[in-house]
Formats: C-alpha cells, sequence, structure tokens
C-alpha cells in the first residue's frame, strides 16, 4: 500500500510545493533586489568621500615628494595652495594663498616635486602672484645636463618654452634635459627645468630653434613649494685692509712705531 501510495501523495503534493518555491523565489529576487538598491544608495552616499579619500591621498603623496625636494635640495620653504589663475588669458600666472603676513616677497621661486614652476612676481597681504615659466615673459638661465652648455629657455605663452641663443651647429638633441644653472640670483643649481622636444637648424639662419616642454606640472595639481630667497654672497673685504691686518701696509701703525724706537735710541 505505501509504494501505491507514496507516488500519489507525491503527485499530489507537487502543486503546493511549486507554489512554495515560486513564493521563495519571489521573495528571494525582492530582497536582492531591495539589497541592491540598498548598496546603489549606500554606494552614491559614499561616492563624495571615497573620492575626496583618493584626491587626499594623492595631494599627500605629493606634499611628500614636495618634502622631500626640500630635503635633498637643501632649501626652505613653504607649501602654497593654488586659488586660481589670473585673468589675463594671455599669461600664464596662478594666485596662491600666501602673501605677506606669510613672509612672502617677489622673486621668490616656486617649484612642485618634478621641477620649476615660476617665480613670485607680485605680493598681496594674504596672497601673491606666481608668473609660471611658460609666460612669454618669463626666461630661466638653464644648462643642458648632458653636455654642460648654459642657455637661457623662454617661455612662449602656449605652453611650451624655446631655448634661444644656441648655434645652428649646437650639440643639443631631443631628450636633453634643462636643469638650472644658478648663474642668477633666483633658482639654486638643479631643478628640473624643461625637456626638449623639438629642434630645427636651418643653415640660413645663425640659431637653432630648440622647442622644449616644461617638466613640473604648471598647469596641474594645486600645490606649489615657495622657496625662500637665496642669501647672497657676503661682501668681500678689500685686499688693502686685508693686508693691513697682517701687519704690512696699512699706514699709520709701524711707522710710528719705528719713530718712537729712534727716539729712544
Amino acid at each position: 500500500m505505501a509504494l501505491v501510495v507514496d507516488p500519489l501523495q507525491r503527485v499530489a503534493q507537487t502543486p503546493g510545493s511549486l507554489v512554495d518555491h515560486a513564493r521563495n523565489y519571489l521573495e528571494g529576487m525582492q530582497l536582492l533586489q531591495r539589497e541592491n538598491d540598498e548598496l546603489r544608495h549606500a554606494k552614491l552616499t559614499t561616492a563624495p568621500n571615497l573620492l575626496r579619500l583618493e584626491q587626499l591621498e594623492a595631494e599627500n603623496e605629493r606634499l611628500r615628494k614636495l618634502l622631500l625636494v626640500k630635503e635633498r635640495e637643501n632649501a626652505k620653504g613653504q607649501v602654497a595652495q593654488i586659488l586660481y589663475t589670473a585673468r589675463d588669458p594671455f599669461s600664464r600666472k596662478v594666485i596662491v594663498d600666501k602673501g605677506q603676513q606669510s613672509g612672502i616677497v617677489a622673486g621668490q621661486p616656486a617649484i612642485d616635486e618634478a621641477g620649476v614652476v615660476g617665480q613670485v612676481t607680485r605680493v598681496f597681504p594674504f596672497s601673491a602672484e606666481i608668473t609660471l615659466i611658460t609666460d612669454k615673459d618669463q626666461a630661466v638661465p638653464v644648462q643642458i645636463v648632458r653636455s654642460g652648455q648654459r642657455s637661457v629657455v623662454f617661455g612662449l605663452g602656449t605652453g611650451q618654452m624655446e631655448l634661444r641663443y644656441m648655434p645652428a651647429n649646437a650639440d643639443v638633441e631631443v631628450g636633453d634635459m634643462l636643469v638650472t644653472s644658478g648663474l642668477d640670483s633666483v633658482y639654486l643649481q638643479g631643478y628640473p627645468v624643461a625637456k626638449v622636444v623639438g629642434i630645427e637648424r636651418e643653415g640660413a639662419y645663425s640659431f637653432a630653434r630648440i622647442l622644449a616642454a616644461p617638466i613640473a606640472g604648471v598647469e596641474n595639481f594645486g600645490e606649489v613649494m615657495i622657496l625662500d630667497p637665496r642669501q647672497p654672497l657676503p661682501p668681500r673685504q678689500p685686499e688693502a685692509q686685508g693686508r693691513g691686518a697682517g701687519g704690512g701696509d696699512k699706514p699709520g701703525l709701524r711707522p710710528k712705531k719705528k719713530k718712537q724706537a729712534a727716539k729712544g735710541k
């Protein structure tokens, strides 16, 4: 009897089992959809914080690199935040949040973790203007790392730079690194400035047209380090005073002693 009745019972229970499976399936789908909605909402809620965290991590990485540059070059300075760019569309200038209240003065160089960014040209009580090295009125004395040849690189106002006053047969190659030569009173020696990206040599001209691209992120990021002004060299003592201190040439000392000795005799 059990063998006969069991299949019948299973057949009779099939509709109920199908209904239970369908109900569980629909409830599971609703639960999954509700959980997906909650996760999507949570993702949208936390997205700004996650994006800000990534930006803060990148900012911290750049600041750490700036501090490493400061230690490596044995230079002192302070980190400034770029507020906005200048209103003049034909110039390459930015405004930072450090000014006279922070001890900023005109002429201080500005760098980032990659190289030279520009130079402070105007100072206000709570802000300062930095002219980027790509500005058409900006020039930086540089030296080619590979050959050691010195020259001056000028901004073109278009995001590129030009190495001028180089003979057509000068030993310059694409990819050469240009660093500050330190001959001026602004930049220390050895800061990366630009890399040669194009050379045009024509026999009709005495000088070659050499284009370079800045190494620093002059159009990127939001922080720069403003280095302290270079300390002037101590004044050189006149040679006459130096000889007099040694007891040889300064008038009025030994002649007087000779007179006193003559009187004693």
